[in-house]
């Protein structure tokens, strides 16, 4: 597909500074552009870029004032990289999509398939599922029974929906995420732990997206919630009874205990450790590494472990590398006062 930068400038209503007839047919790095590329400036360490990118176009905030000419054609735009995307969007919904059901997937007799879904090979479609219309569903994926899987929703290869699991429309899940599997639930006996059934479920709310070899547990009893918009990384652990809140985003490798919740738009780092049975306030933004142990209020920003209020944490950090030498100097600070208790005993 290829855009002139009129036609660009038109669908995010920006501003054309060169050439508007310019074509372009694909997206790059401002760093490493090409021509016939078009790319973005929105990170200030990148502006170097804007001078030698080979990129045919590059769309920049409107604040961006050049220091000396430059090769490229510029669309000028309120945010750029919010731009981009629509744009990035609009690429890929031209693109082909796939359709119909292969003869090597395995759908169960009673199964509802909606219109213009795709079924790859080798996936598995059980009994009194519900498929939407227009669902993709990728070689190899597993869904068990009794799922409900909604409208234009896509589950790529190797995705396993356990059963029961409720997934809602516009839901994208990646290769490996394991949705519904048993809570961690054991009663410890004189003869071991006994497991504890998991007889609940998990939902999905609309416009979900999880990440690759995530796992979200089903409840014990009830439900697991992801609400609407949220968005989880990569290698993600929800466990049981959780409650993520609607428009909250996750980064990789971190970890929720059982039933927690977390509030809407929160923003939560990568390797981040929540503790069970807490809650999160909403729009509360923890960064990575940062272990939750207590329950969190609204607006708050947490670093450390055991997390404290980000600008405390500061303070305290700057404080510990000079330790070392308040160390030495609360030692010379003693013996001195120990010469002058010797003086005054004399």
């Amino acid at each position: 597909m290829e855009f002139s930068a009129k036609q660009i400038a038109s669908f995010i209503q920006g501003e054309i500074i060169g050439n508007e007839n310019v074509i372009v047919n694909t997206f790059a790095k401002i760093e490493e552009g090409i021509p016939g590329a078009l790319s973005f400036l929105s990170n200030p360490k990148y502006t170097s870029y804007i001078y030698t990118t080979q990129s045919s176009i590059v769309l920049v905030n409107k604040d961006f004032i050049p220091e000396k000419a430059i090769g490229a054609t510029l669309i000028k735009v309120d945010n750029a990289y919010e731009s981009l995307a629509k744009l990035m969007s609009l690429y890929e919904a031209g693109k082909s999509e796939k359709r119909g059901i292969d003869p090597l997937a395995f759908i169960a007799p009673d199964a509802k398939i909606g219109e213009n879904v795709y079924i790859g090979p080798f996936a598995c479609i059980g009994e009194n599922t519900v498929i939407g219309d227009n669902a993709k569903i990728y070689p190899h994926a597993c869904v068990g029974d009794g799922v409900t899987l909604g409208k234009n929703s896509i589950l790529y290869s190797n995705v396993t929906l356990y059963s029961g699991c409720r997934i809602g429309n516009d839901c994208i899940i990646h290769s490996g995420a394991v949705i519904g599997a048993d809570g961690f639930g054991f009663a410890p006996t004189a003869d071991g732990y006994e497991k504890i059934p998991q007889i609940g479920t998990v939902i999905l709310e609309d416009n979900v997206e999880i990440g690759a070899n995530t796992c979200i547990d089903r409840a014990t009893m009830g439900a697991t919630i992801v609400r609407r918009g949220a968005k989880l990384d990569n290698l993600i652990q929800i466990a049981h009874n959780d409650e993520i809140g609607a428009h909250t985003v996750i980064a990789a490798q971190a970890g929720v205990a059982g039933s927690t919740k977390i509030g809407e738009w929160c923003m939560i780092g990568g390797q981040v450790g929540l503790a069970g049975h807490i809650k999160v306030g909403n729009k509360v933004g923890i960064a990575a590494q940062s272990g939750i142990a207590s329950s969190v209020s609204d607006n708050s920003r947490l670093m450390g472990s055991p997390a404290i209020d980000a600008k405390k944490y500061f303070r305290v950090f700057a404080a510990h590398k000079k330790l070392d030498e308040m160390y030495s100097e609360i030692n010379n600070l003693r013996r001195e006062l120990d010469e002058l208790k010797k003086q005054i005993i004399k």
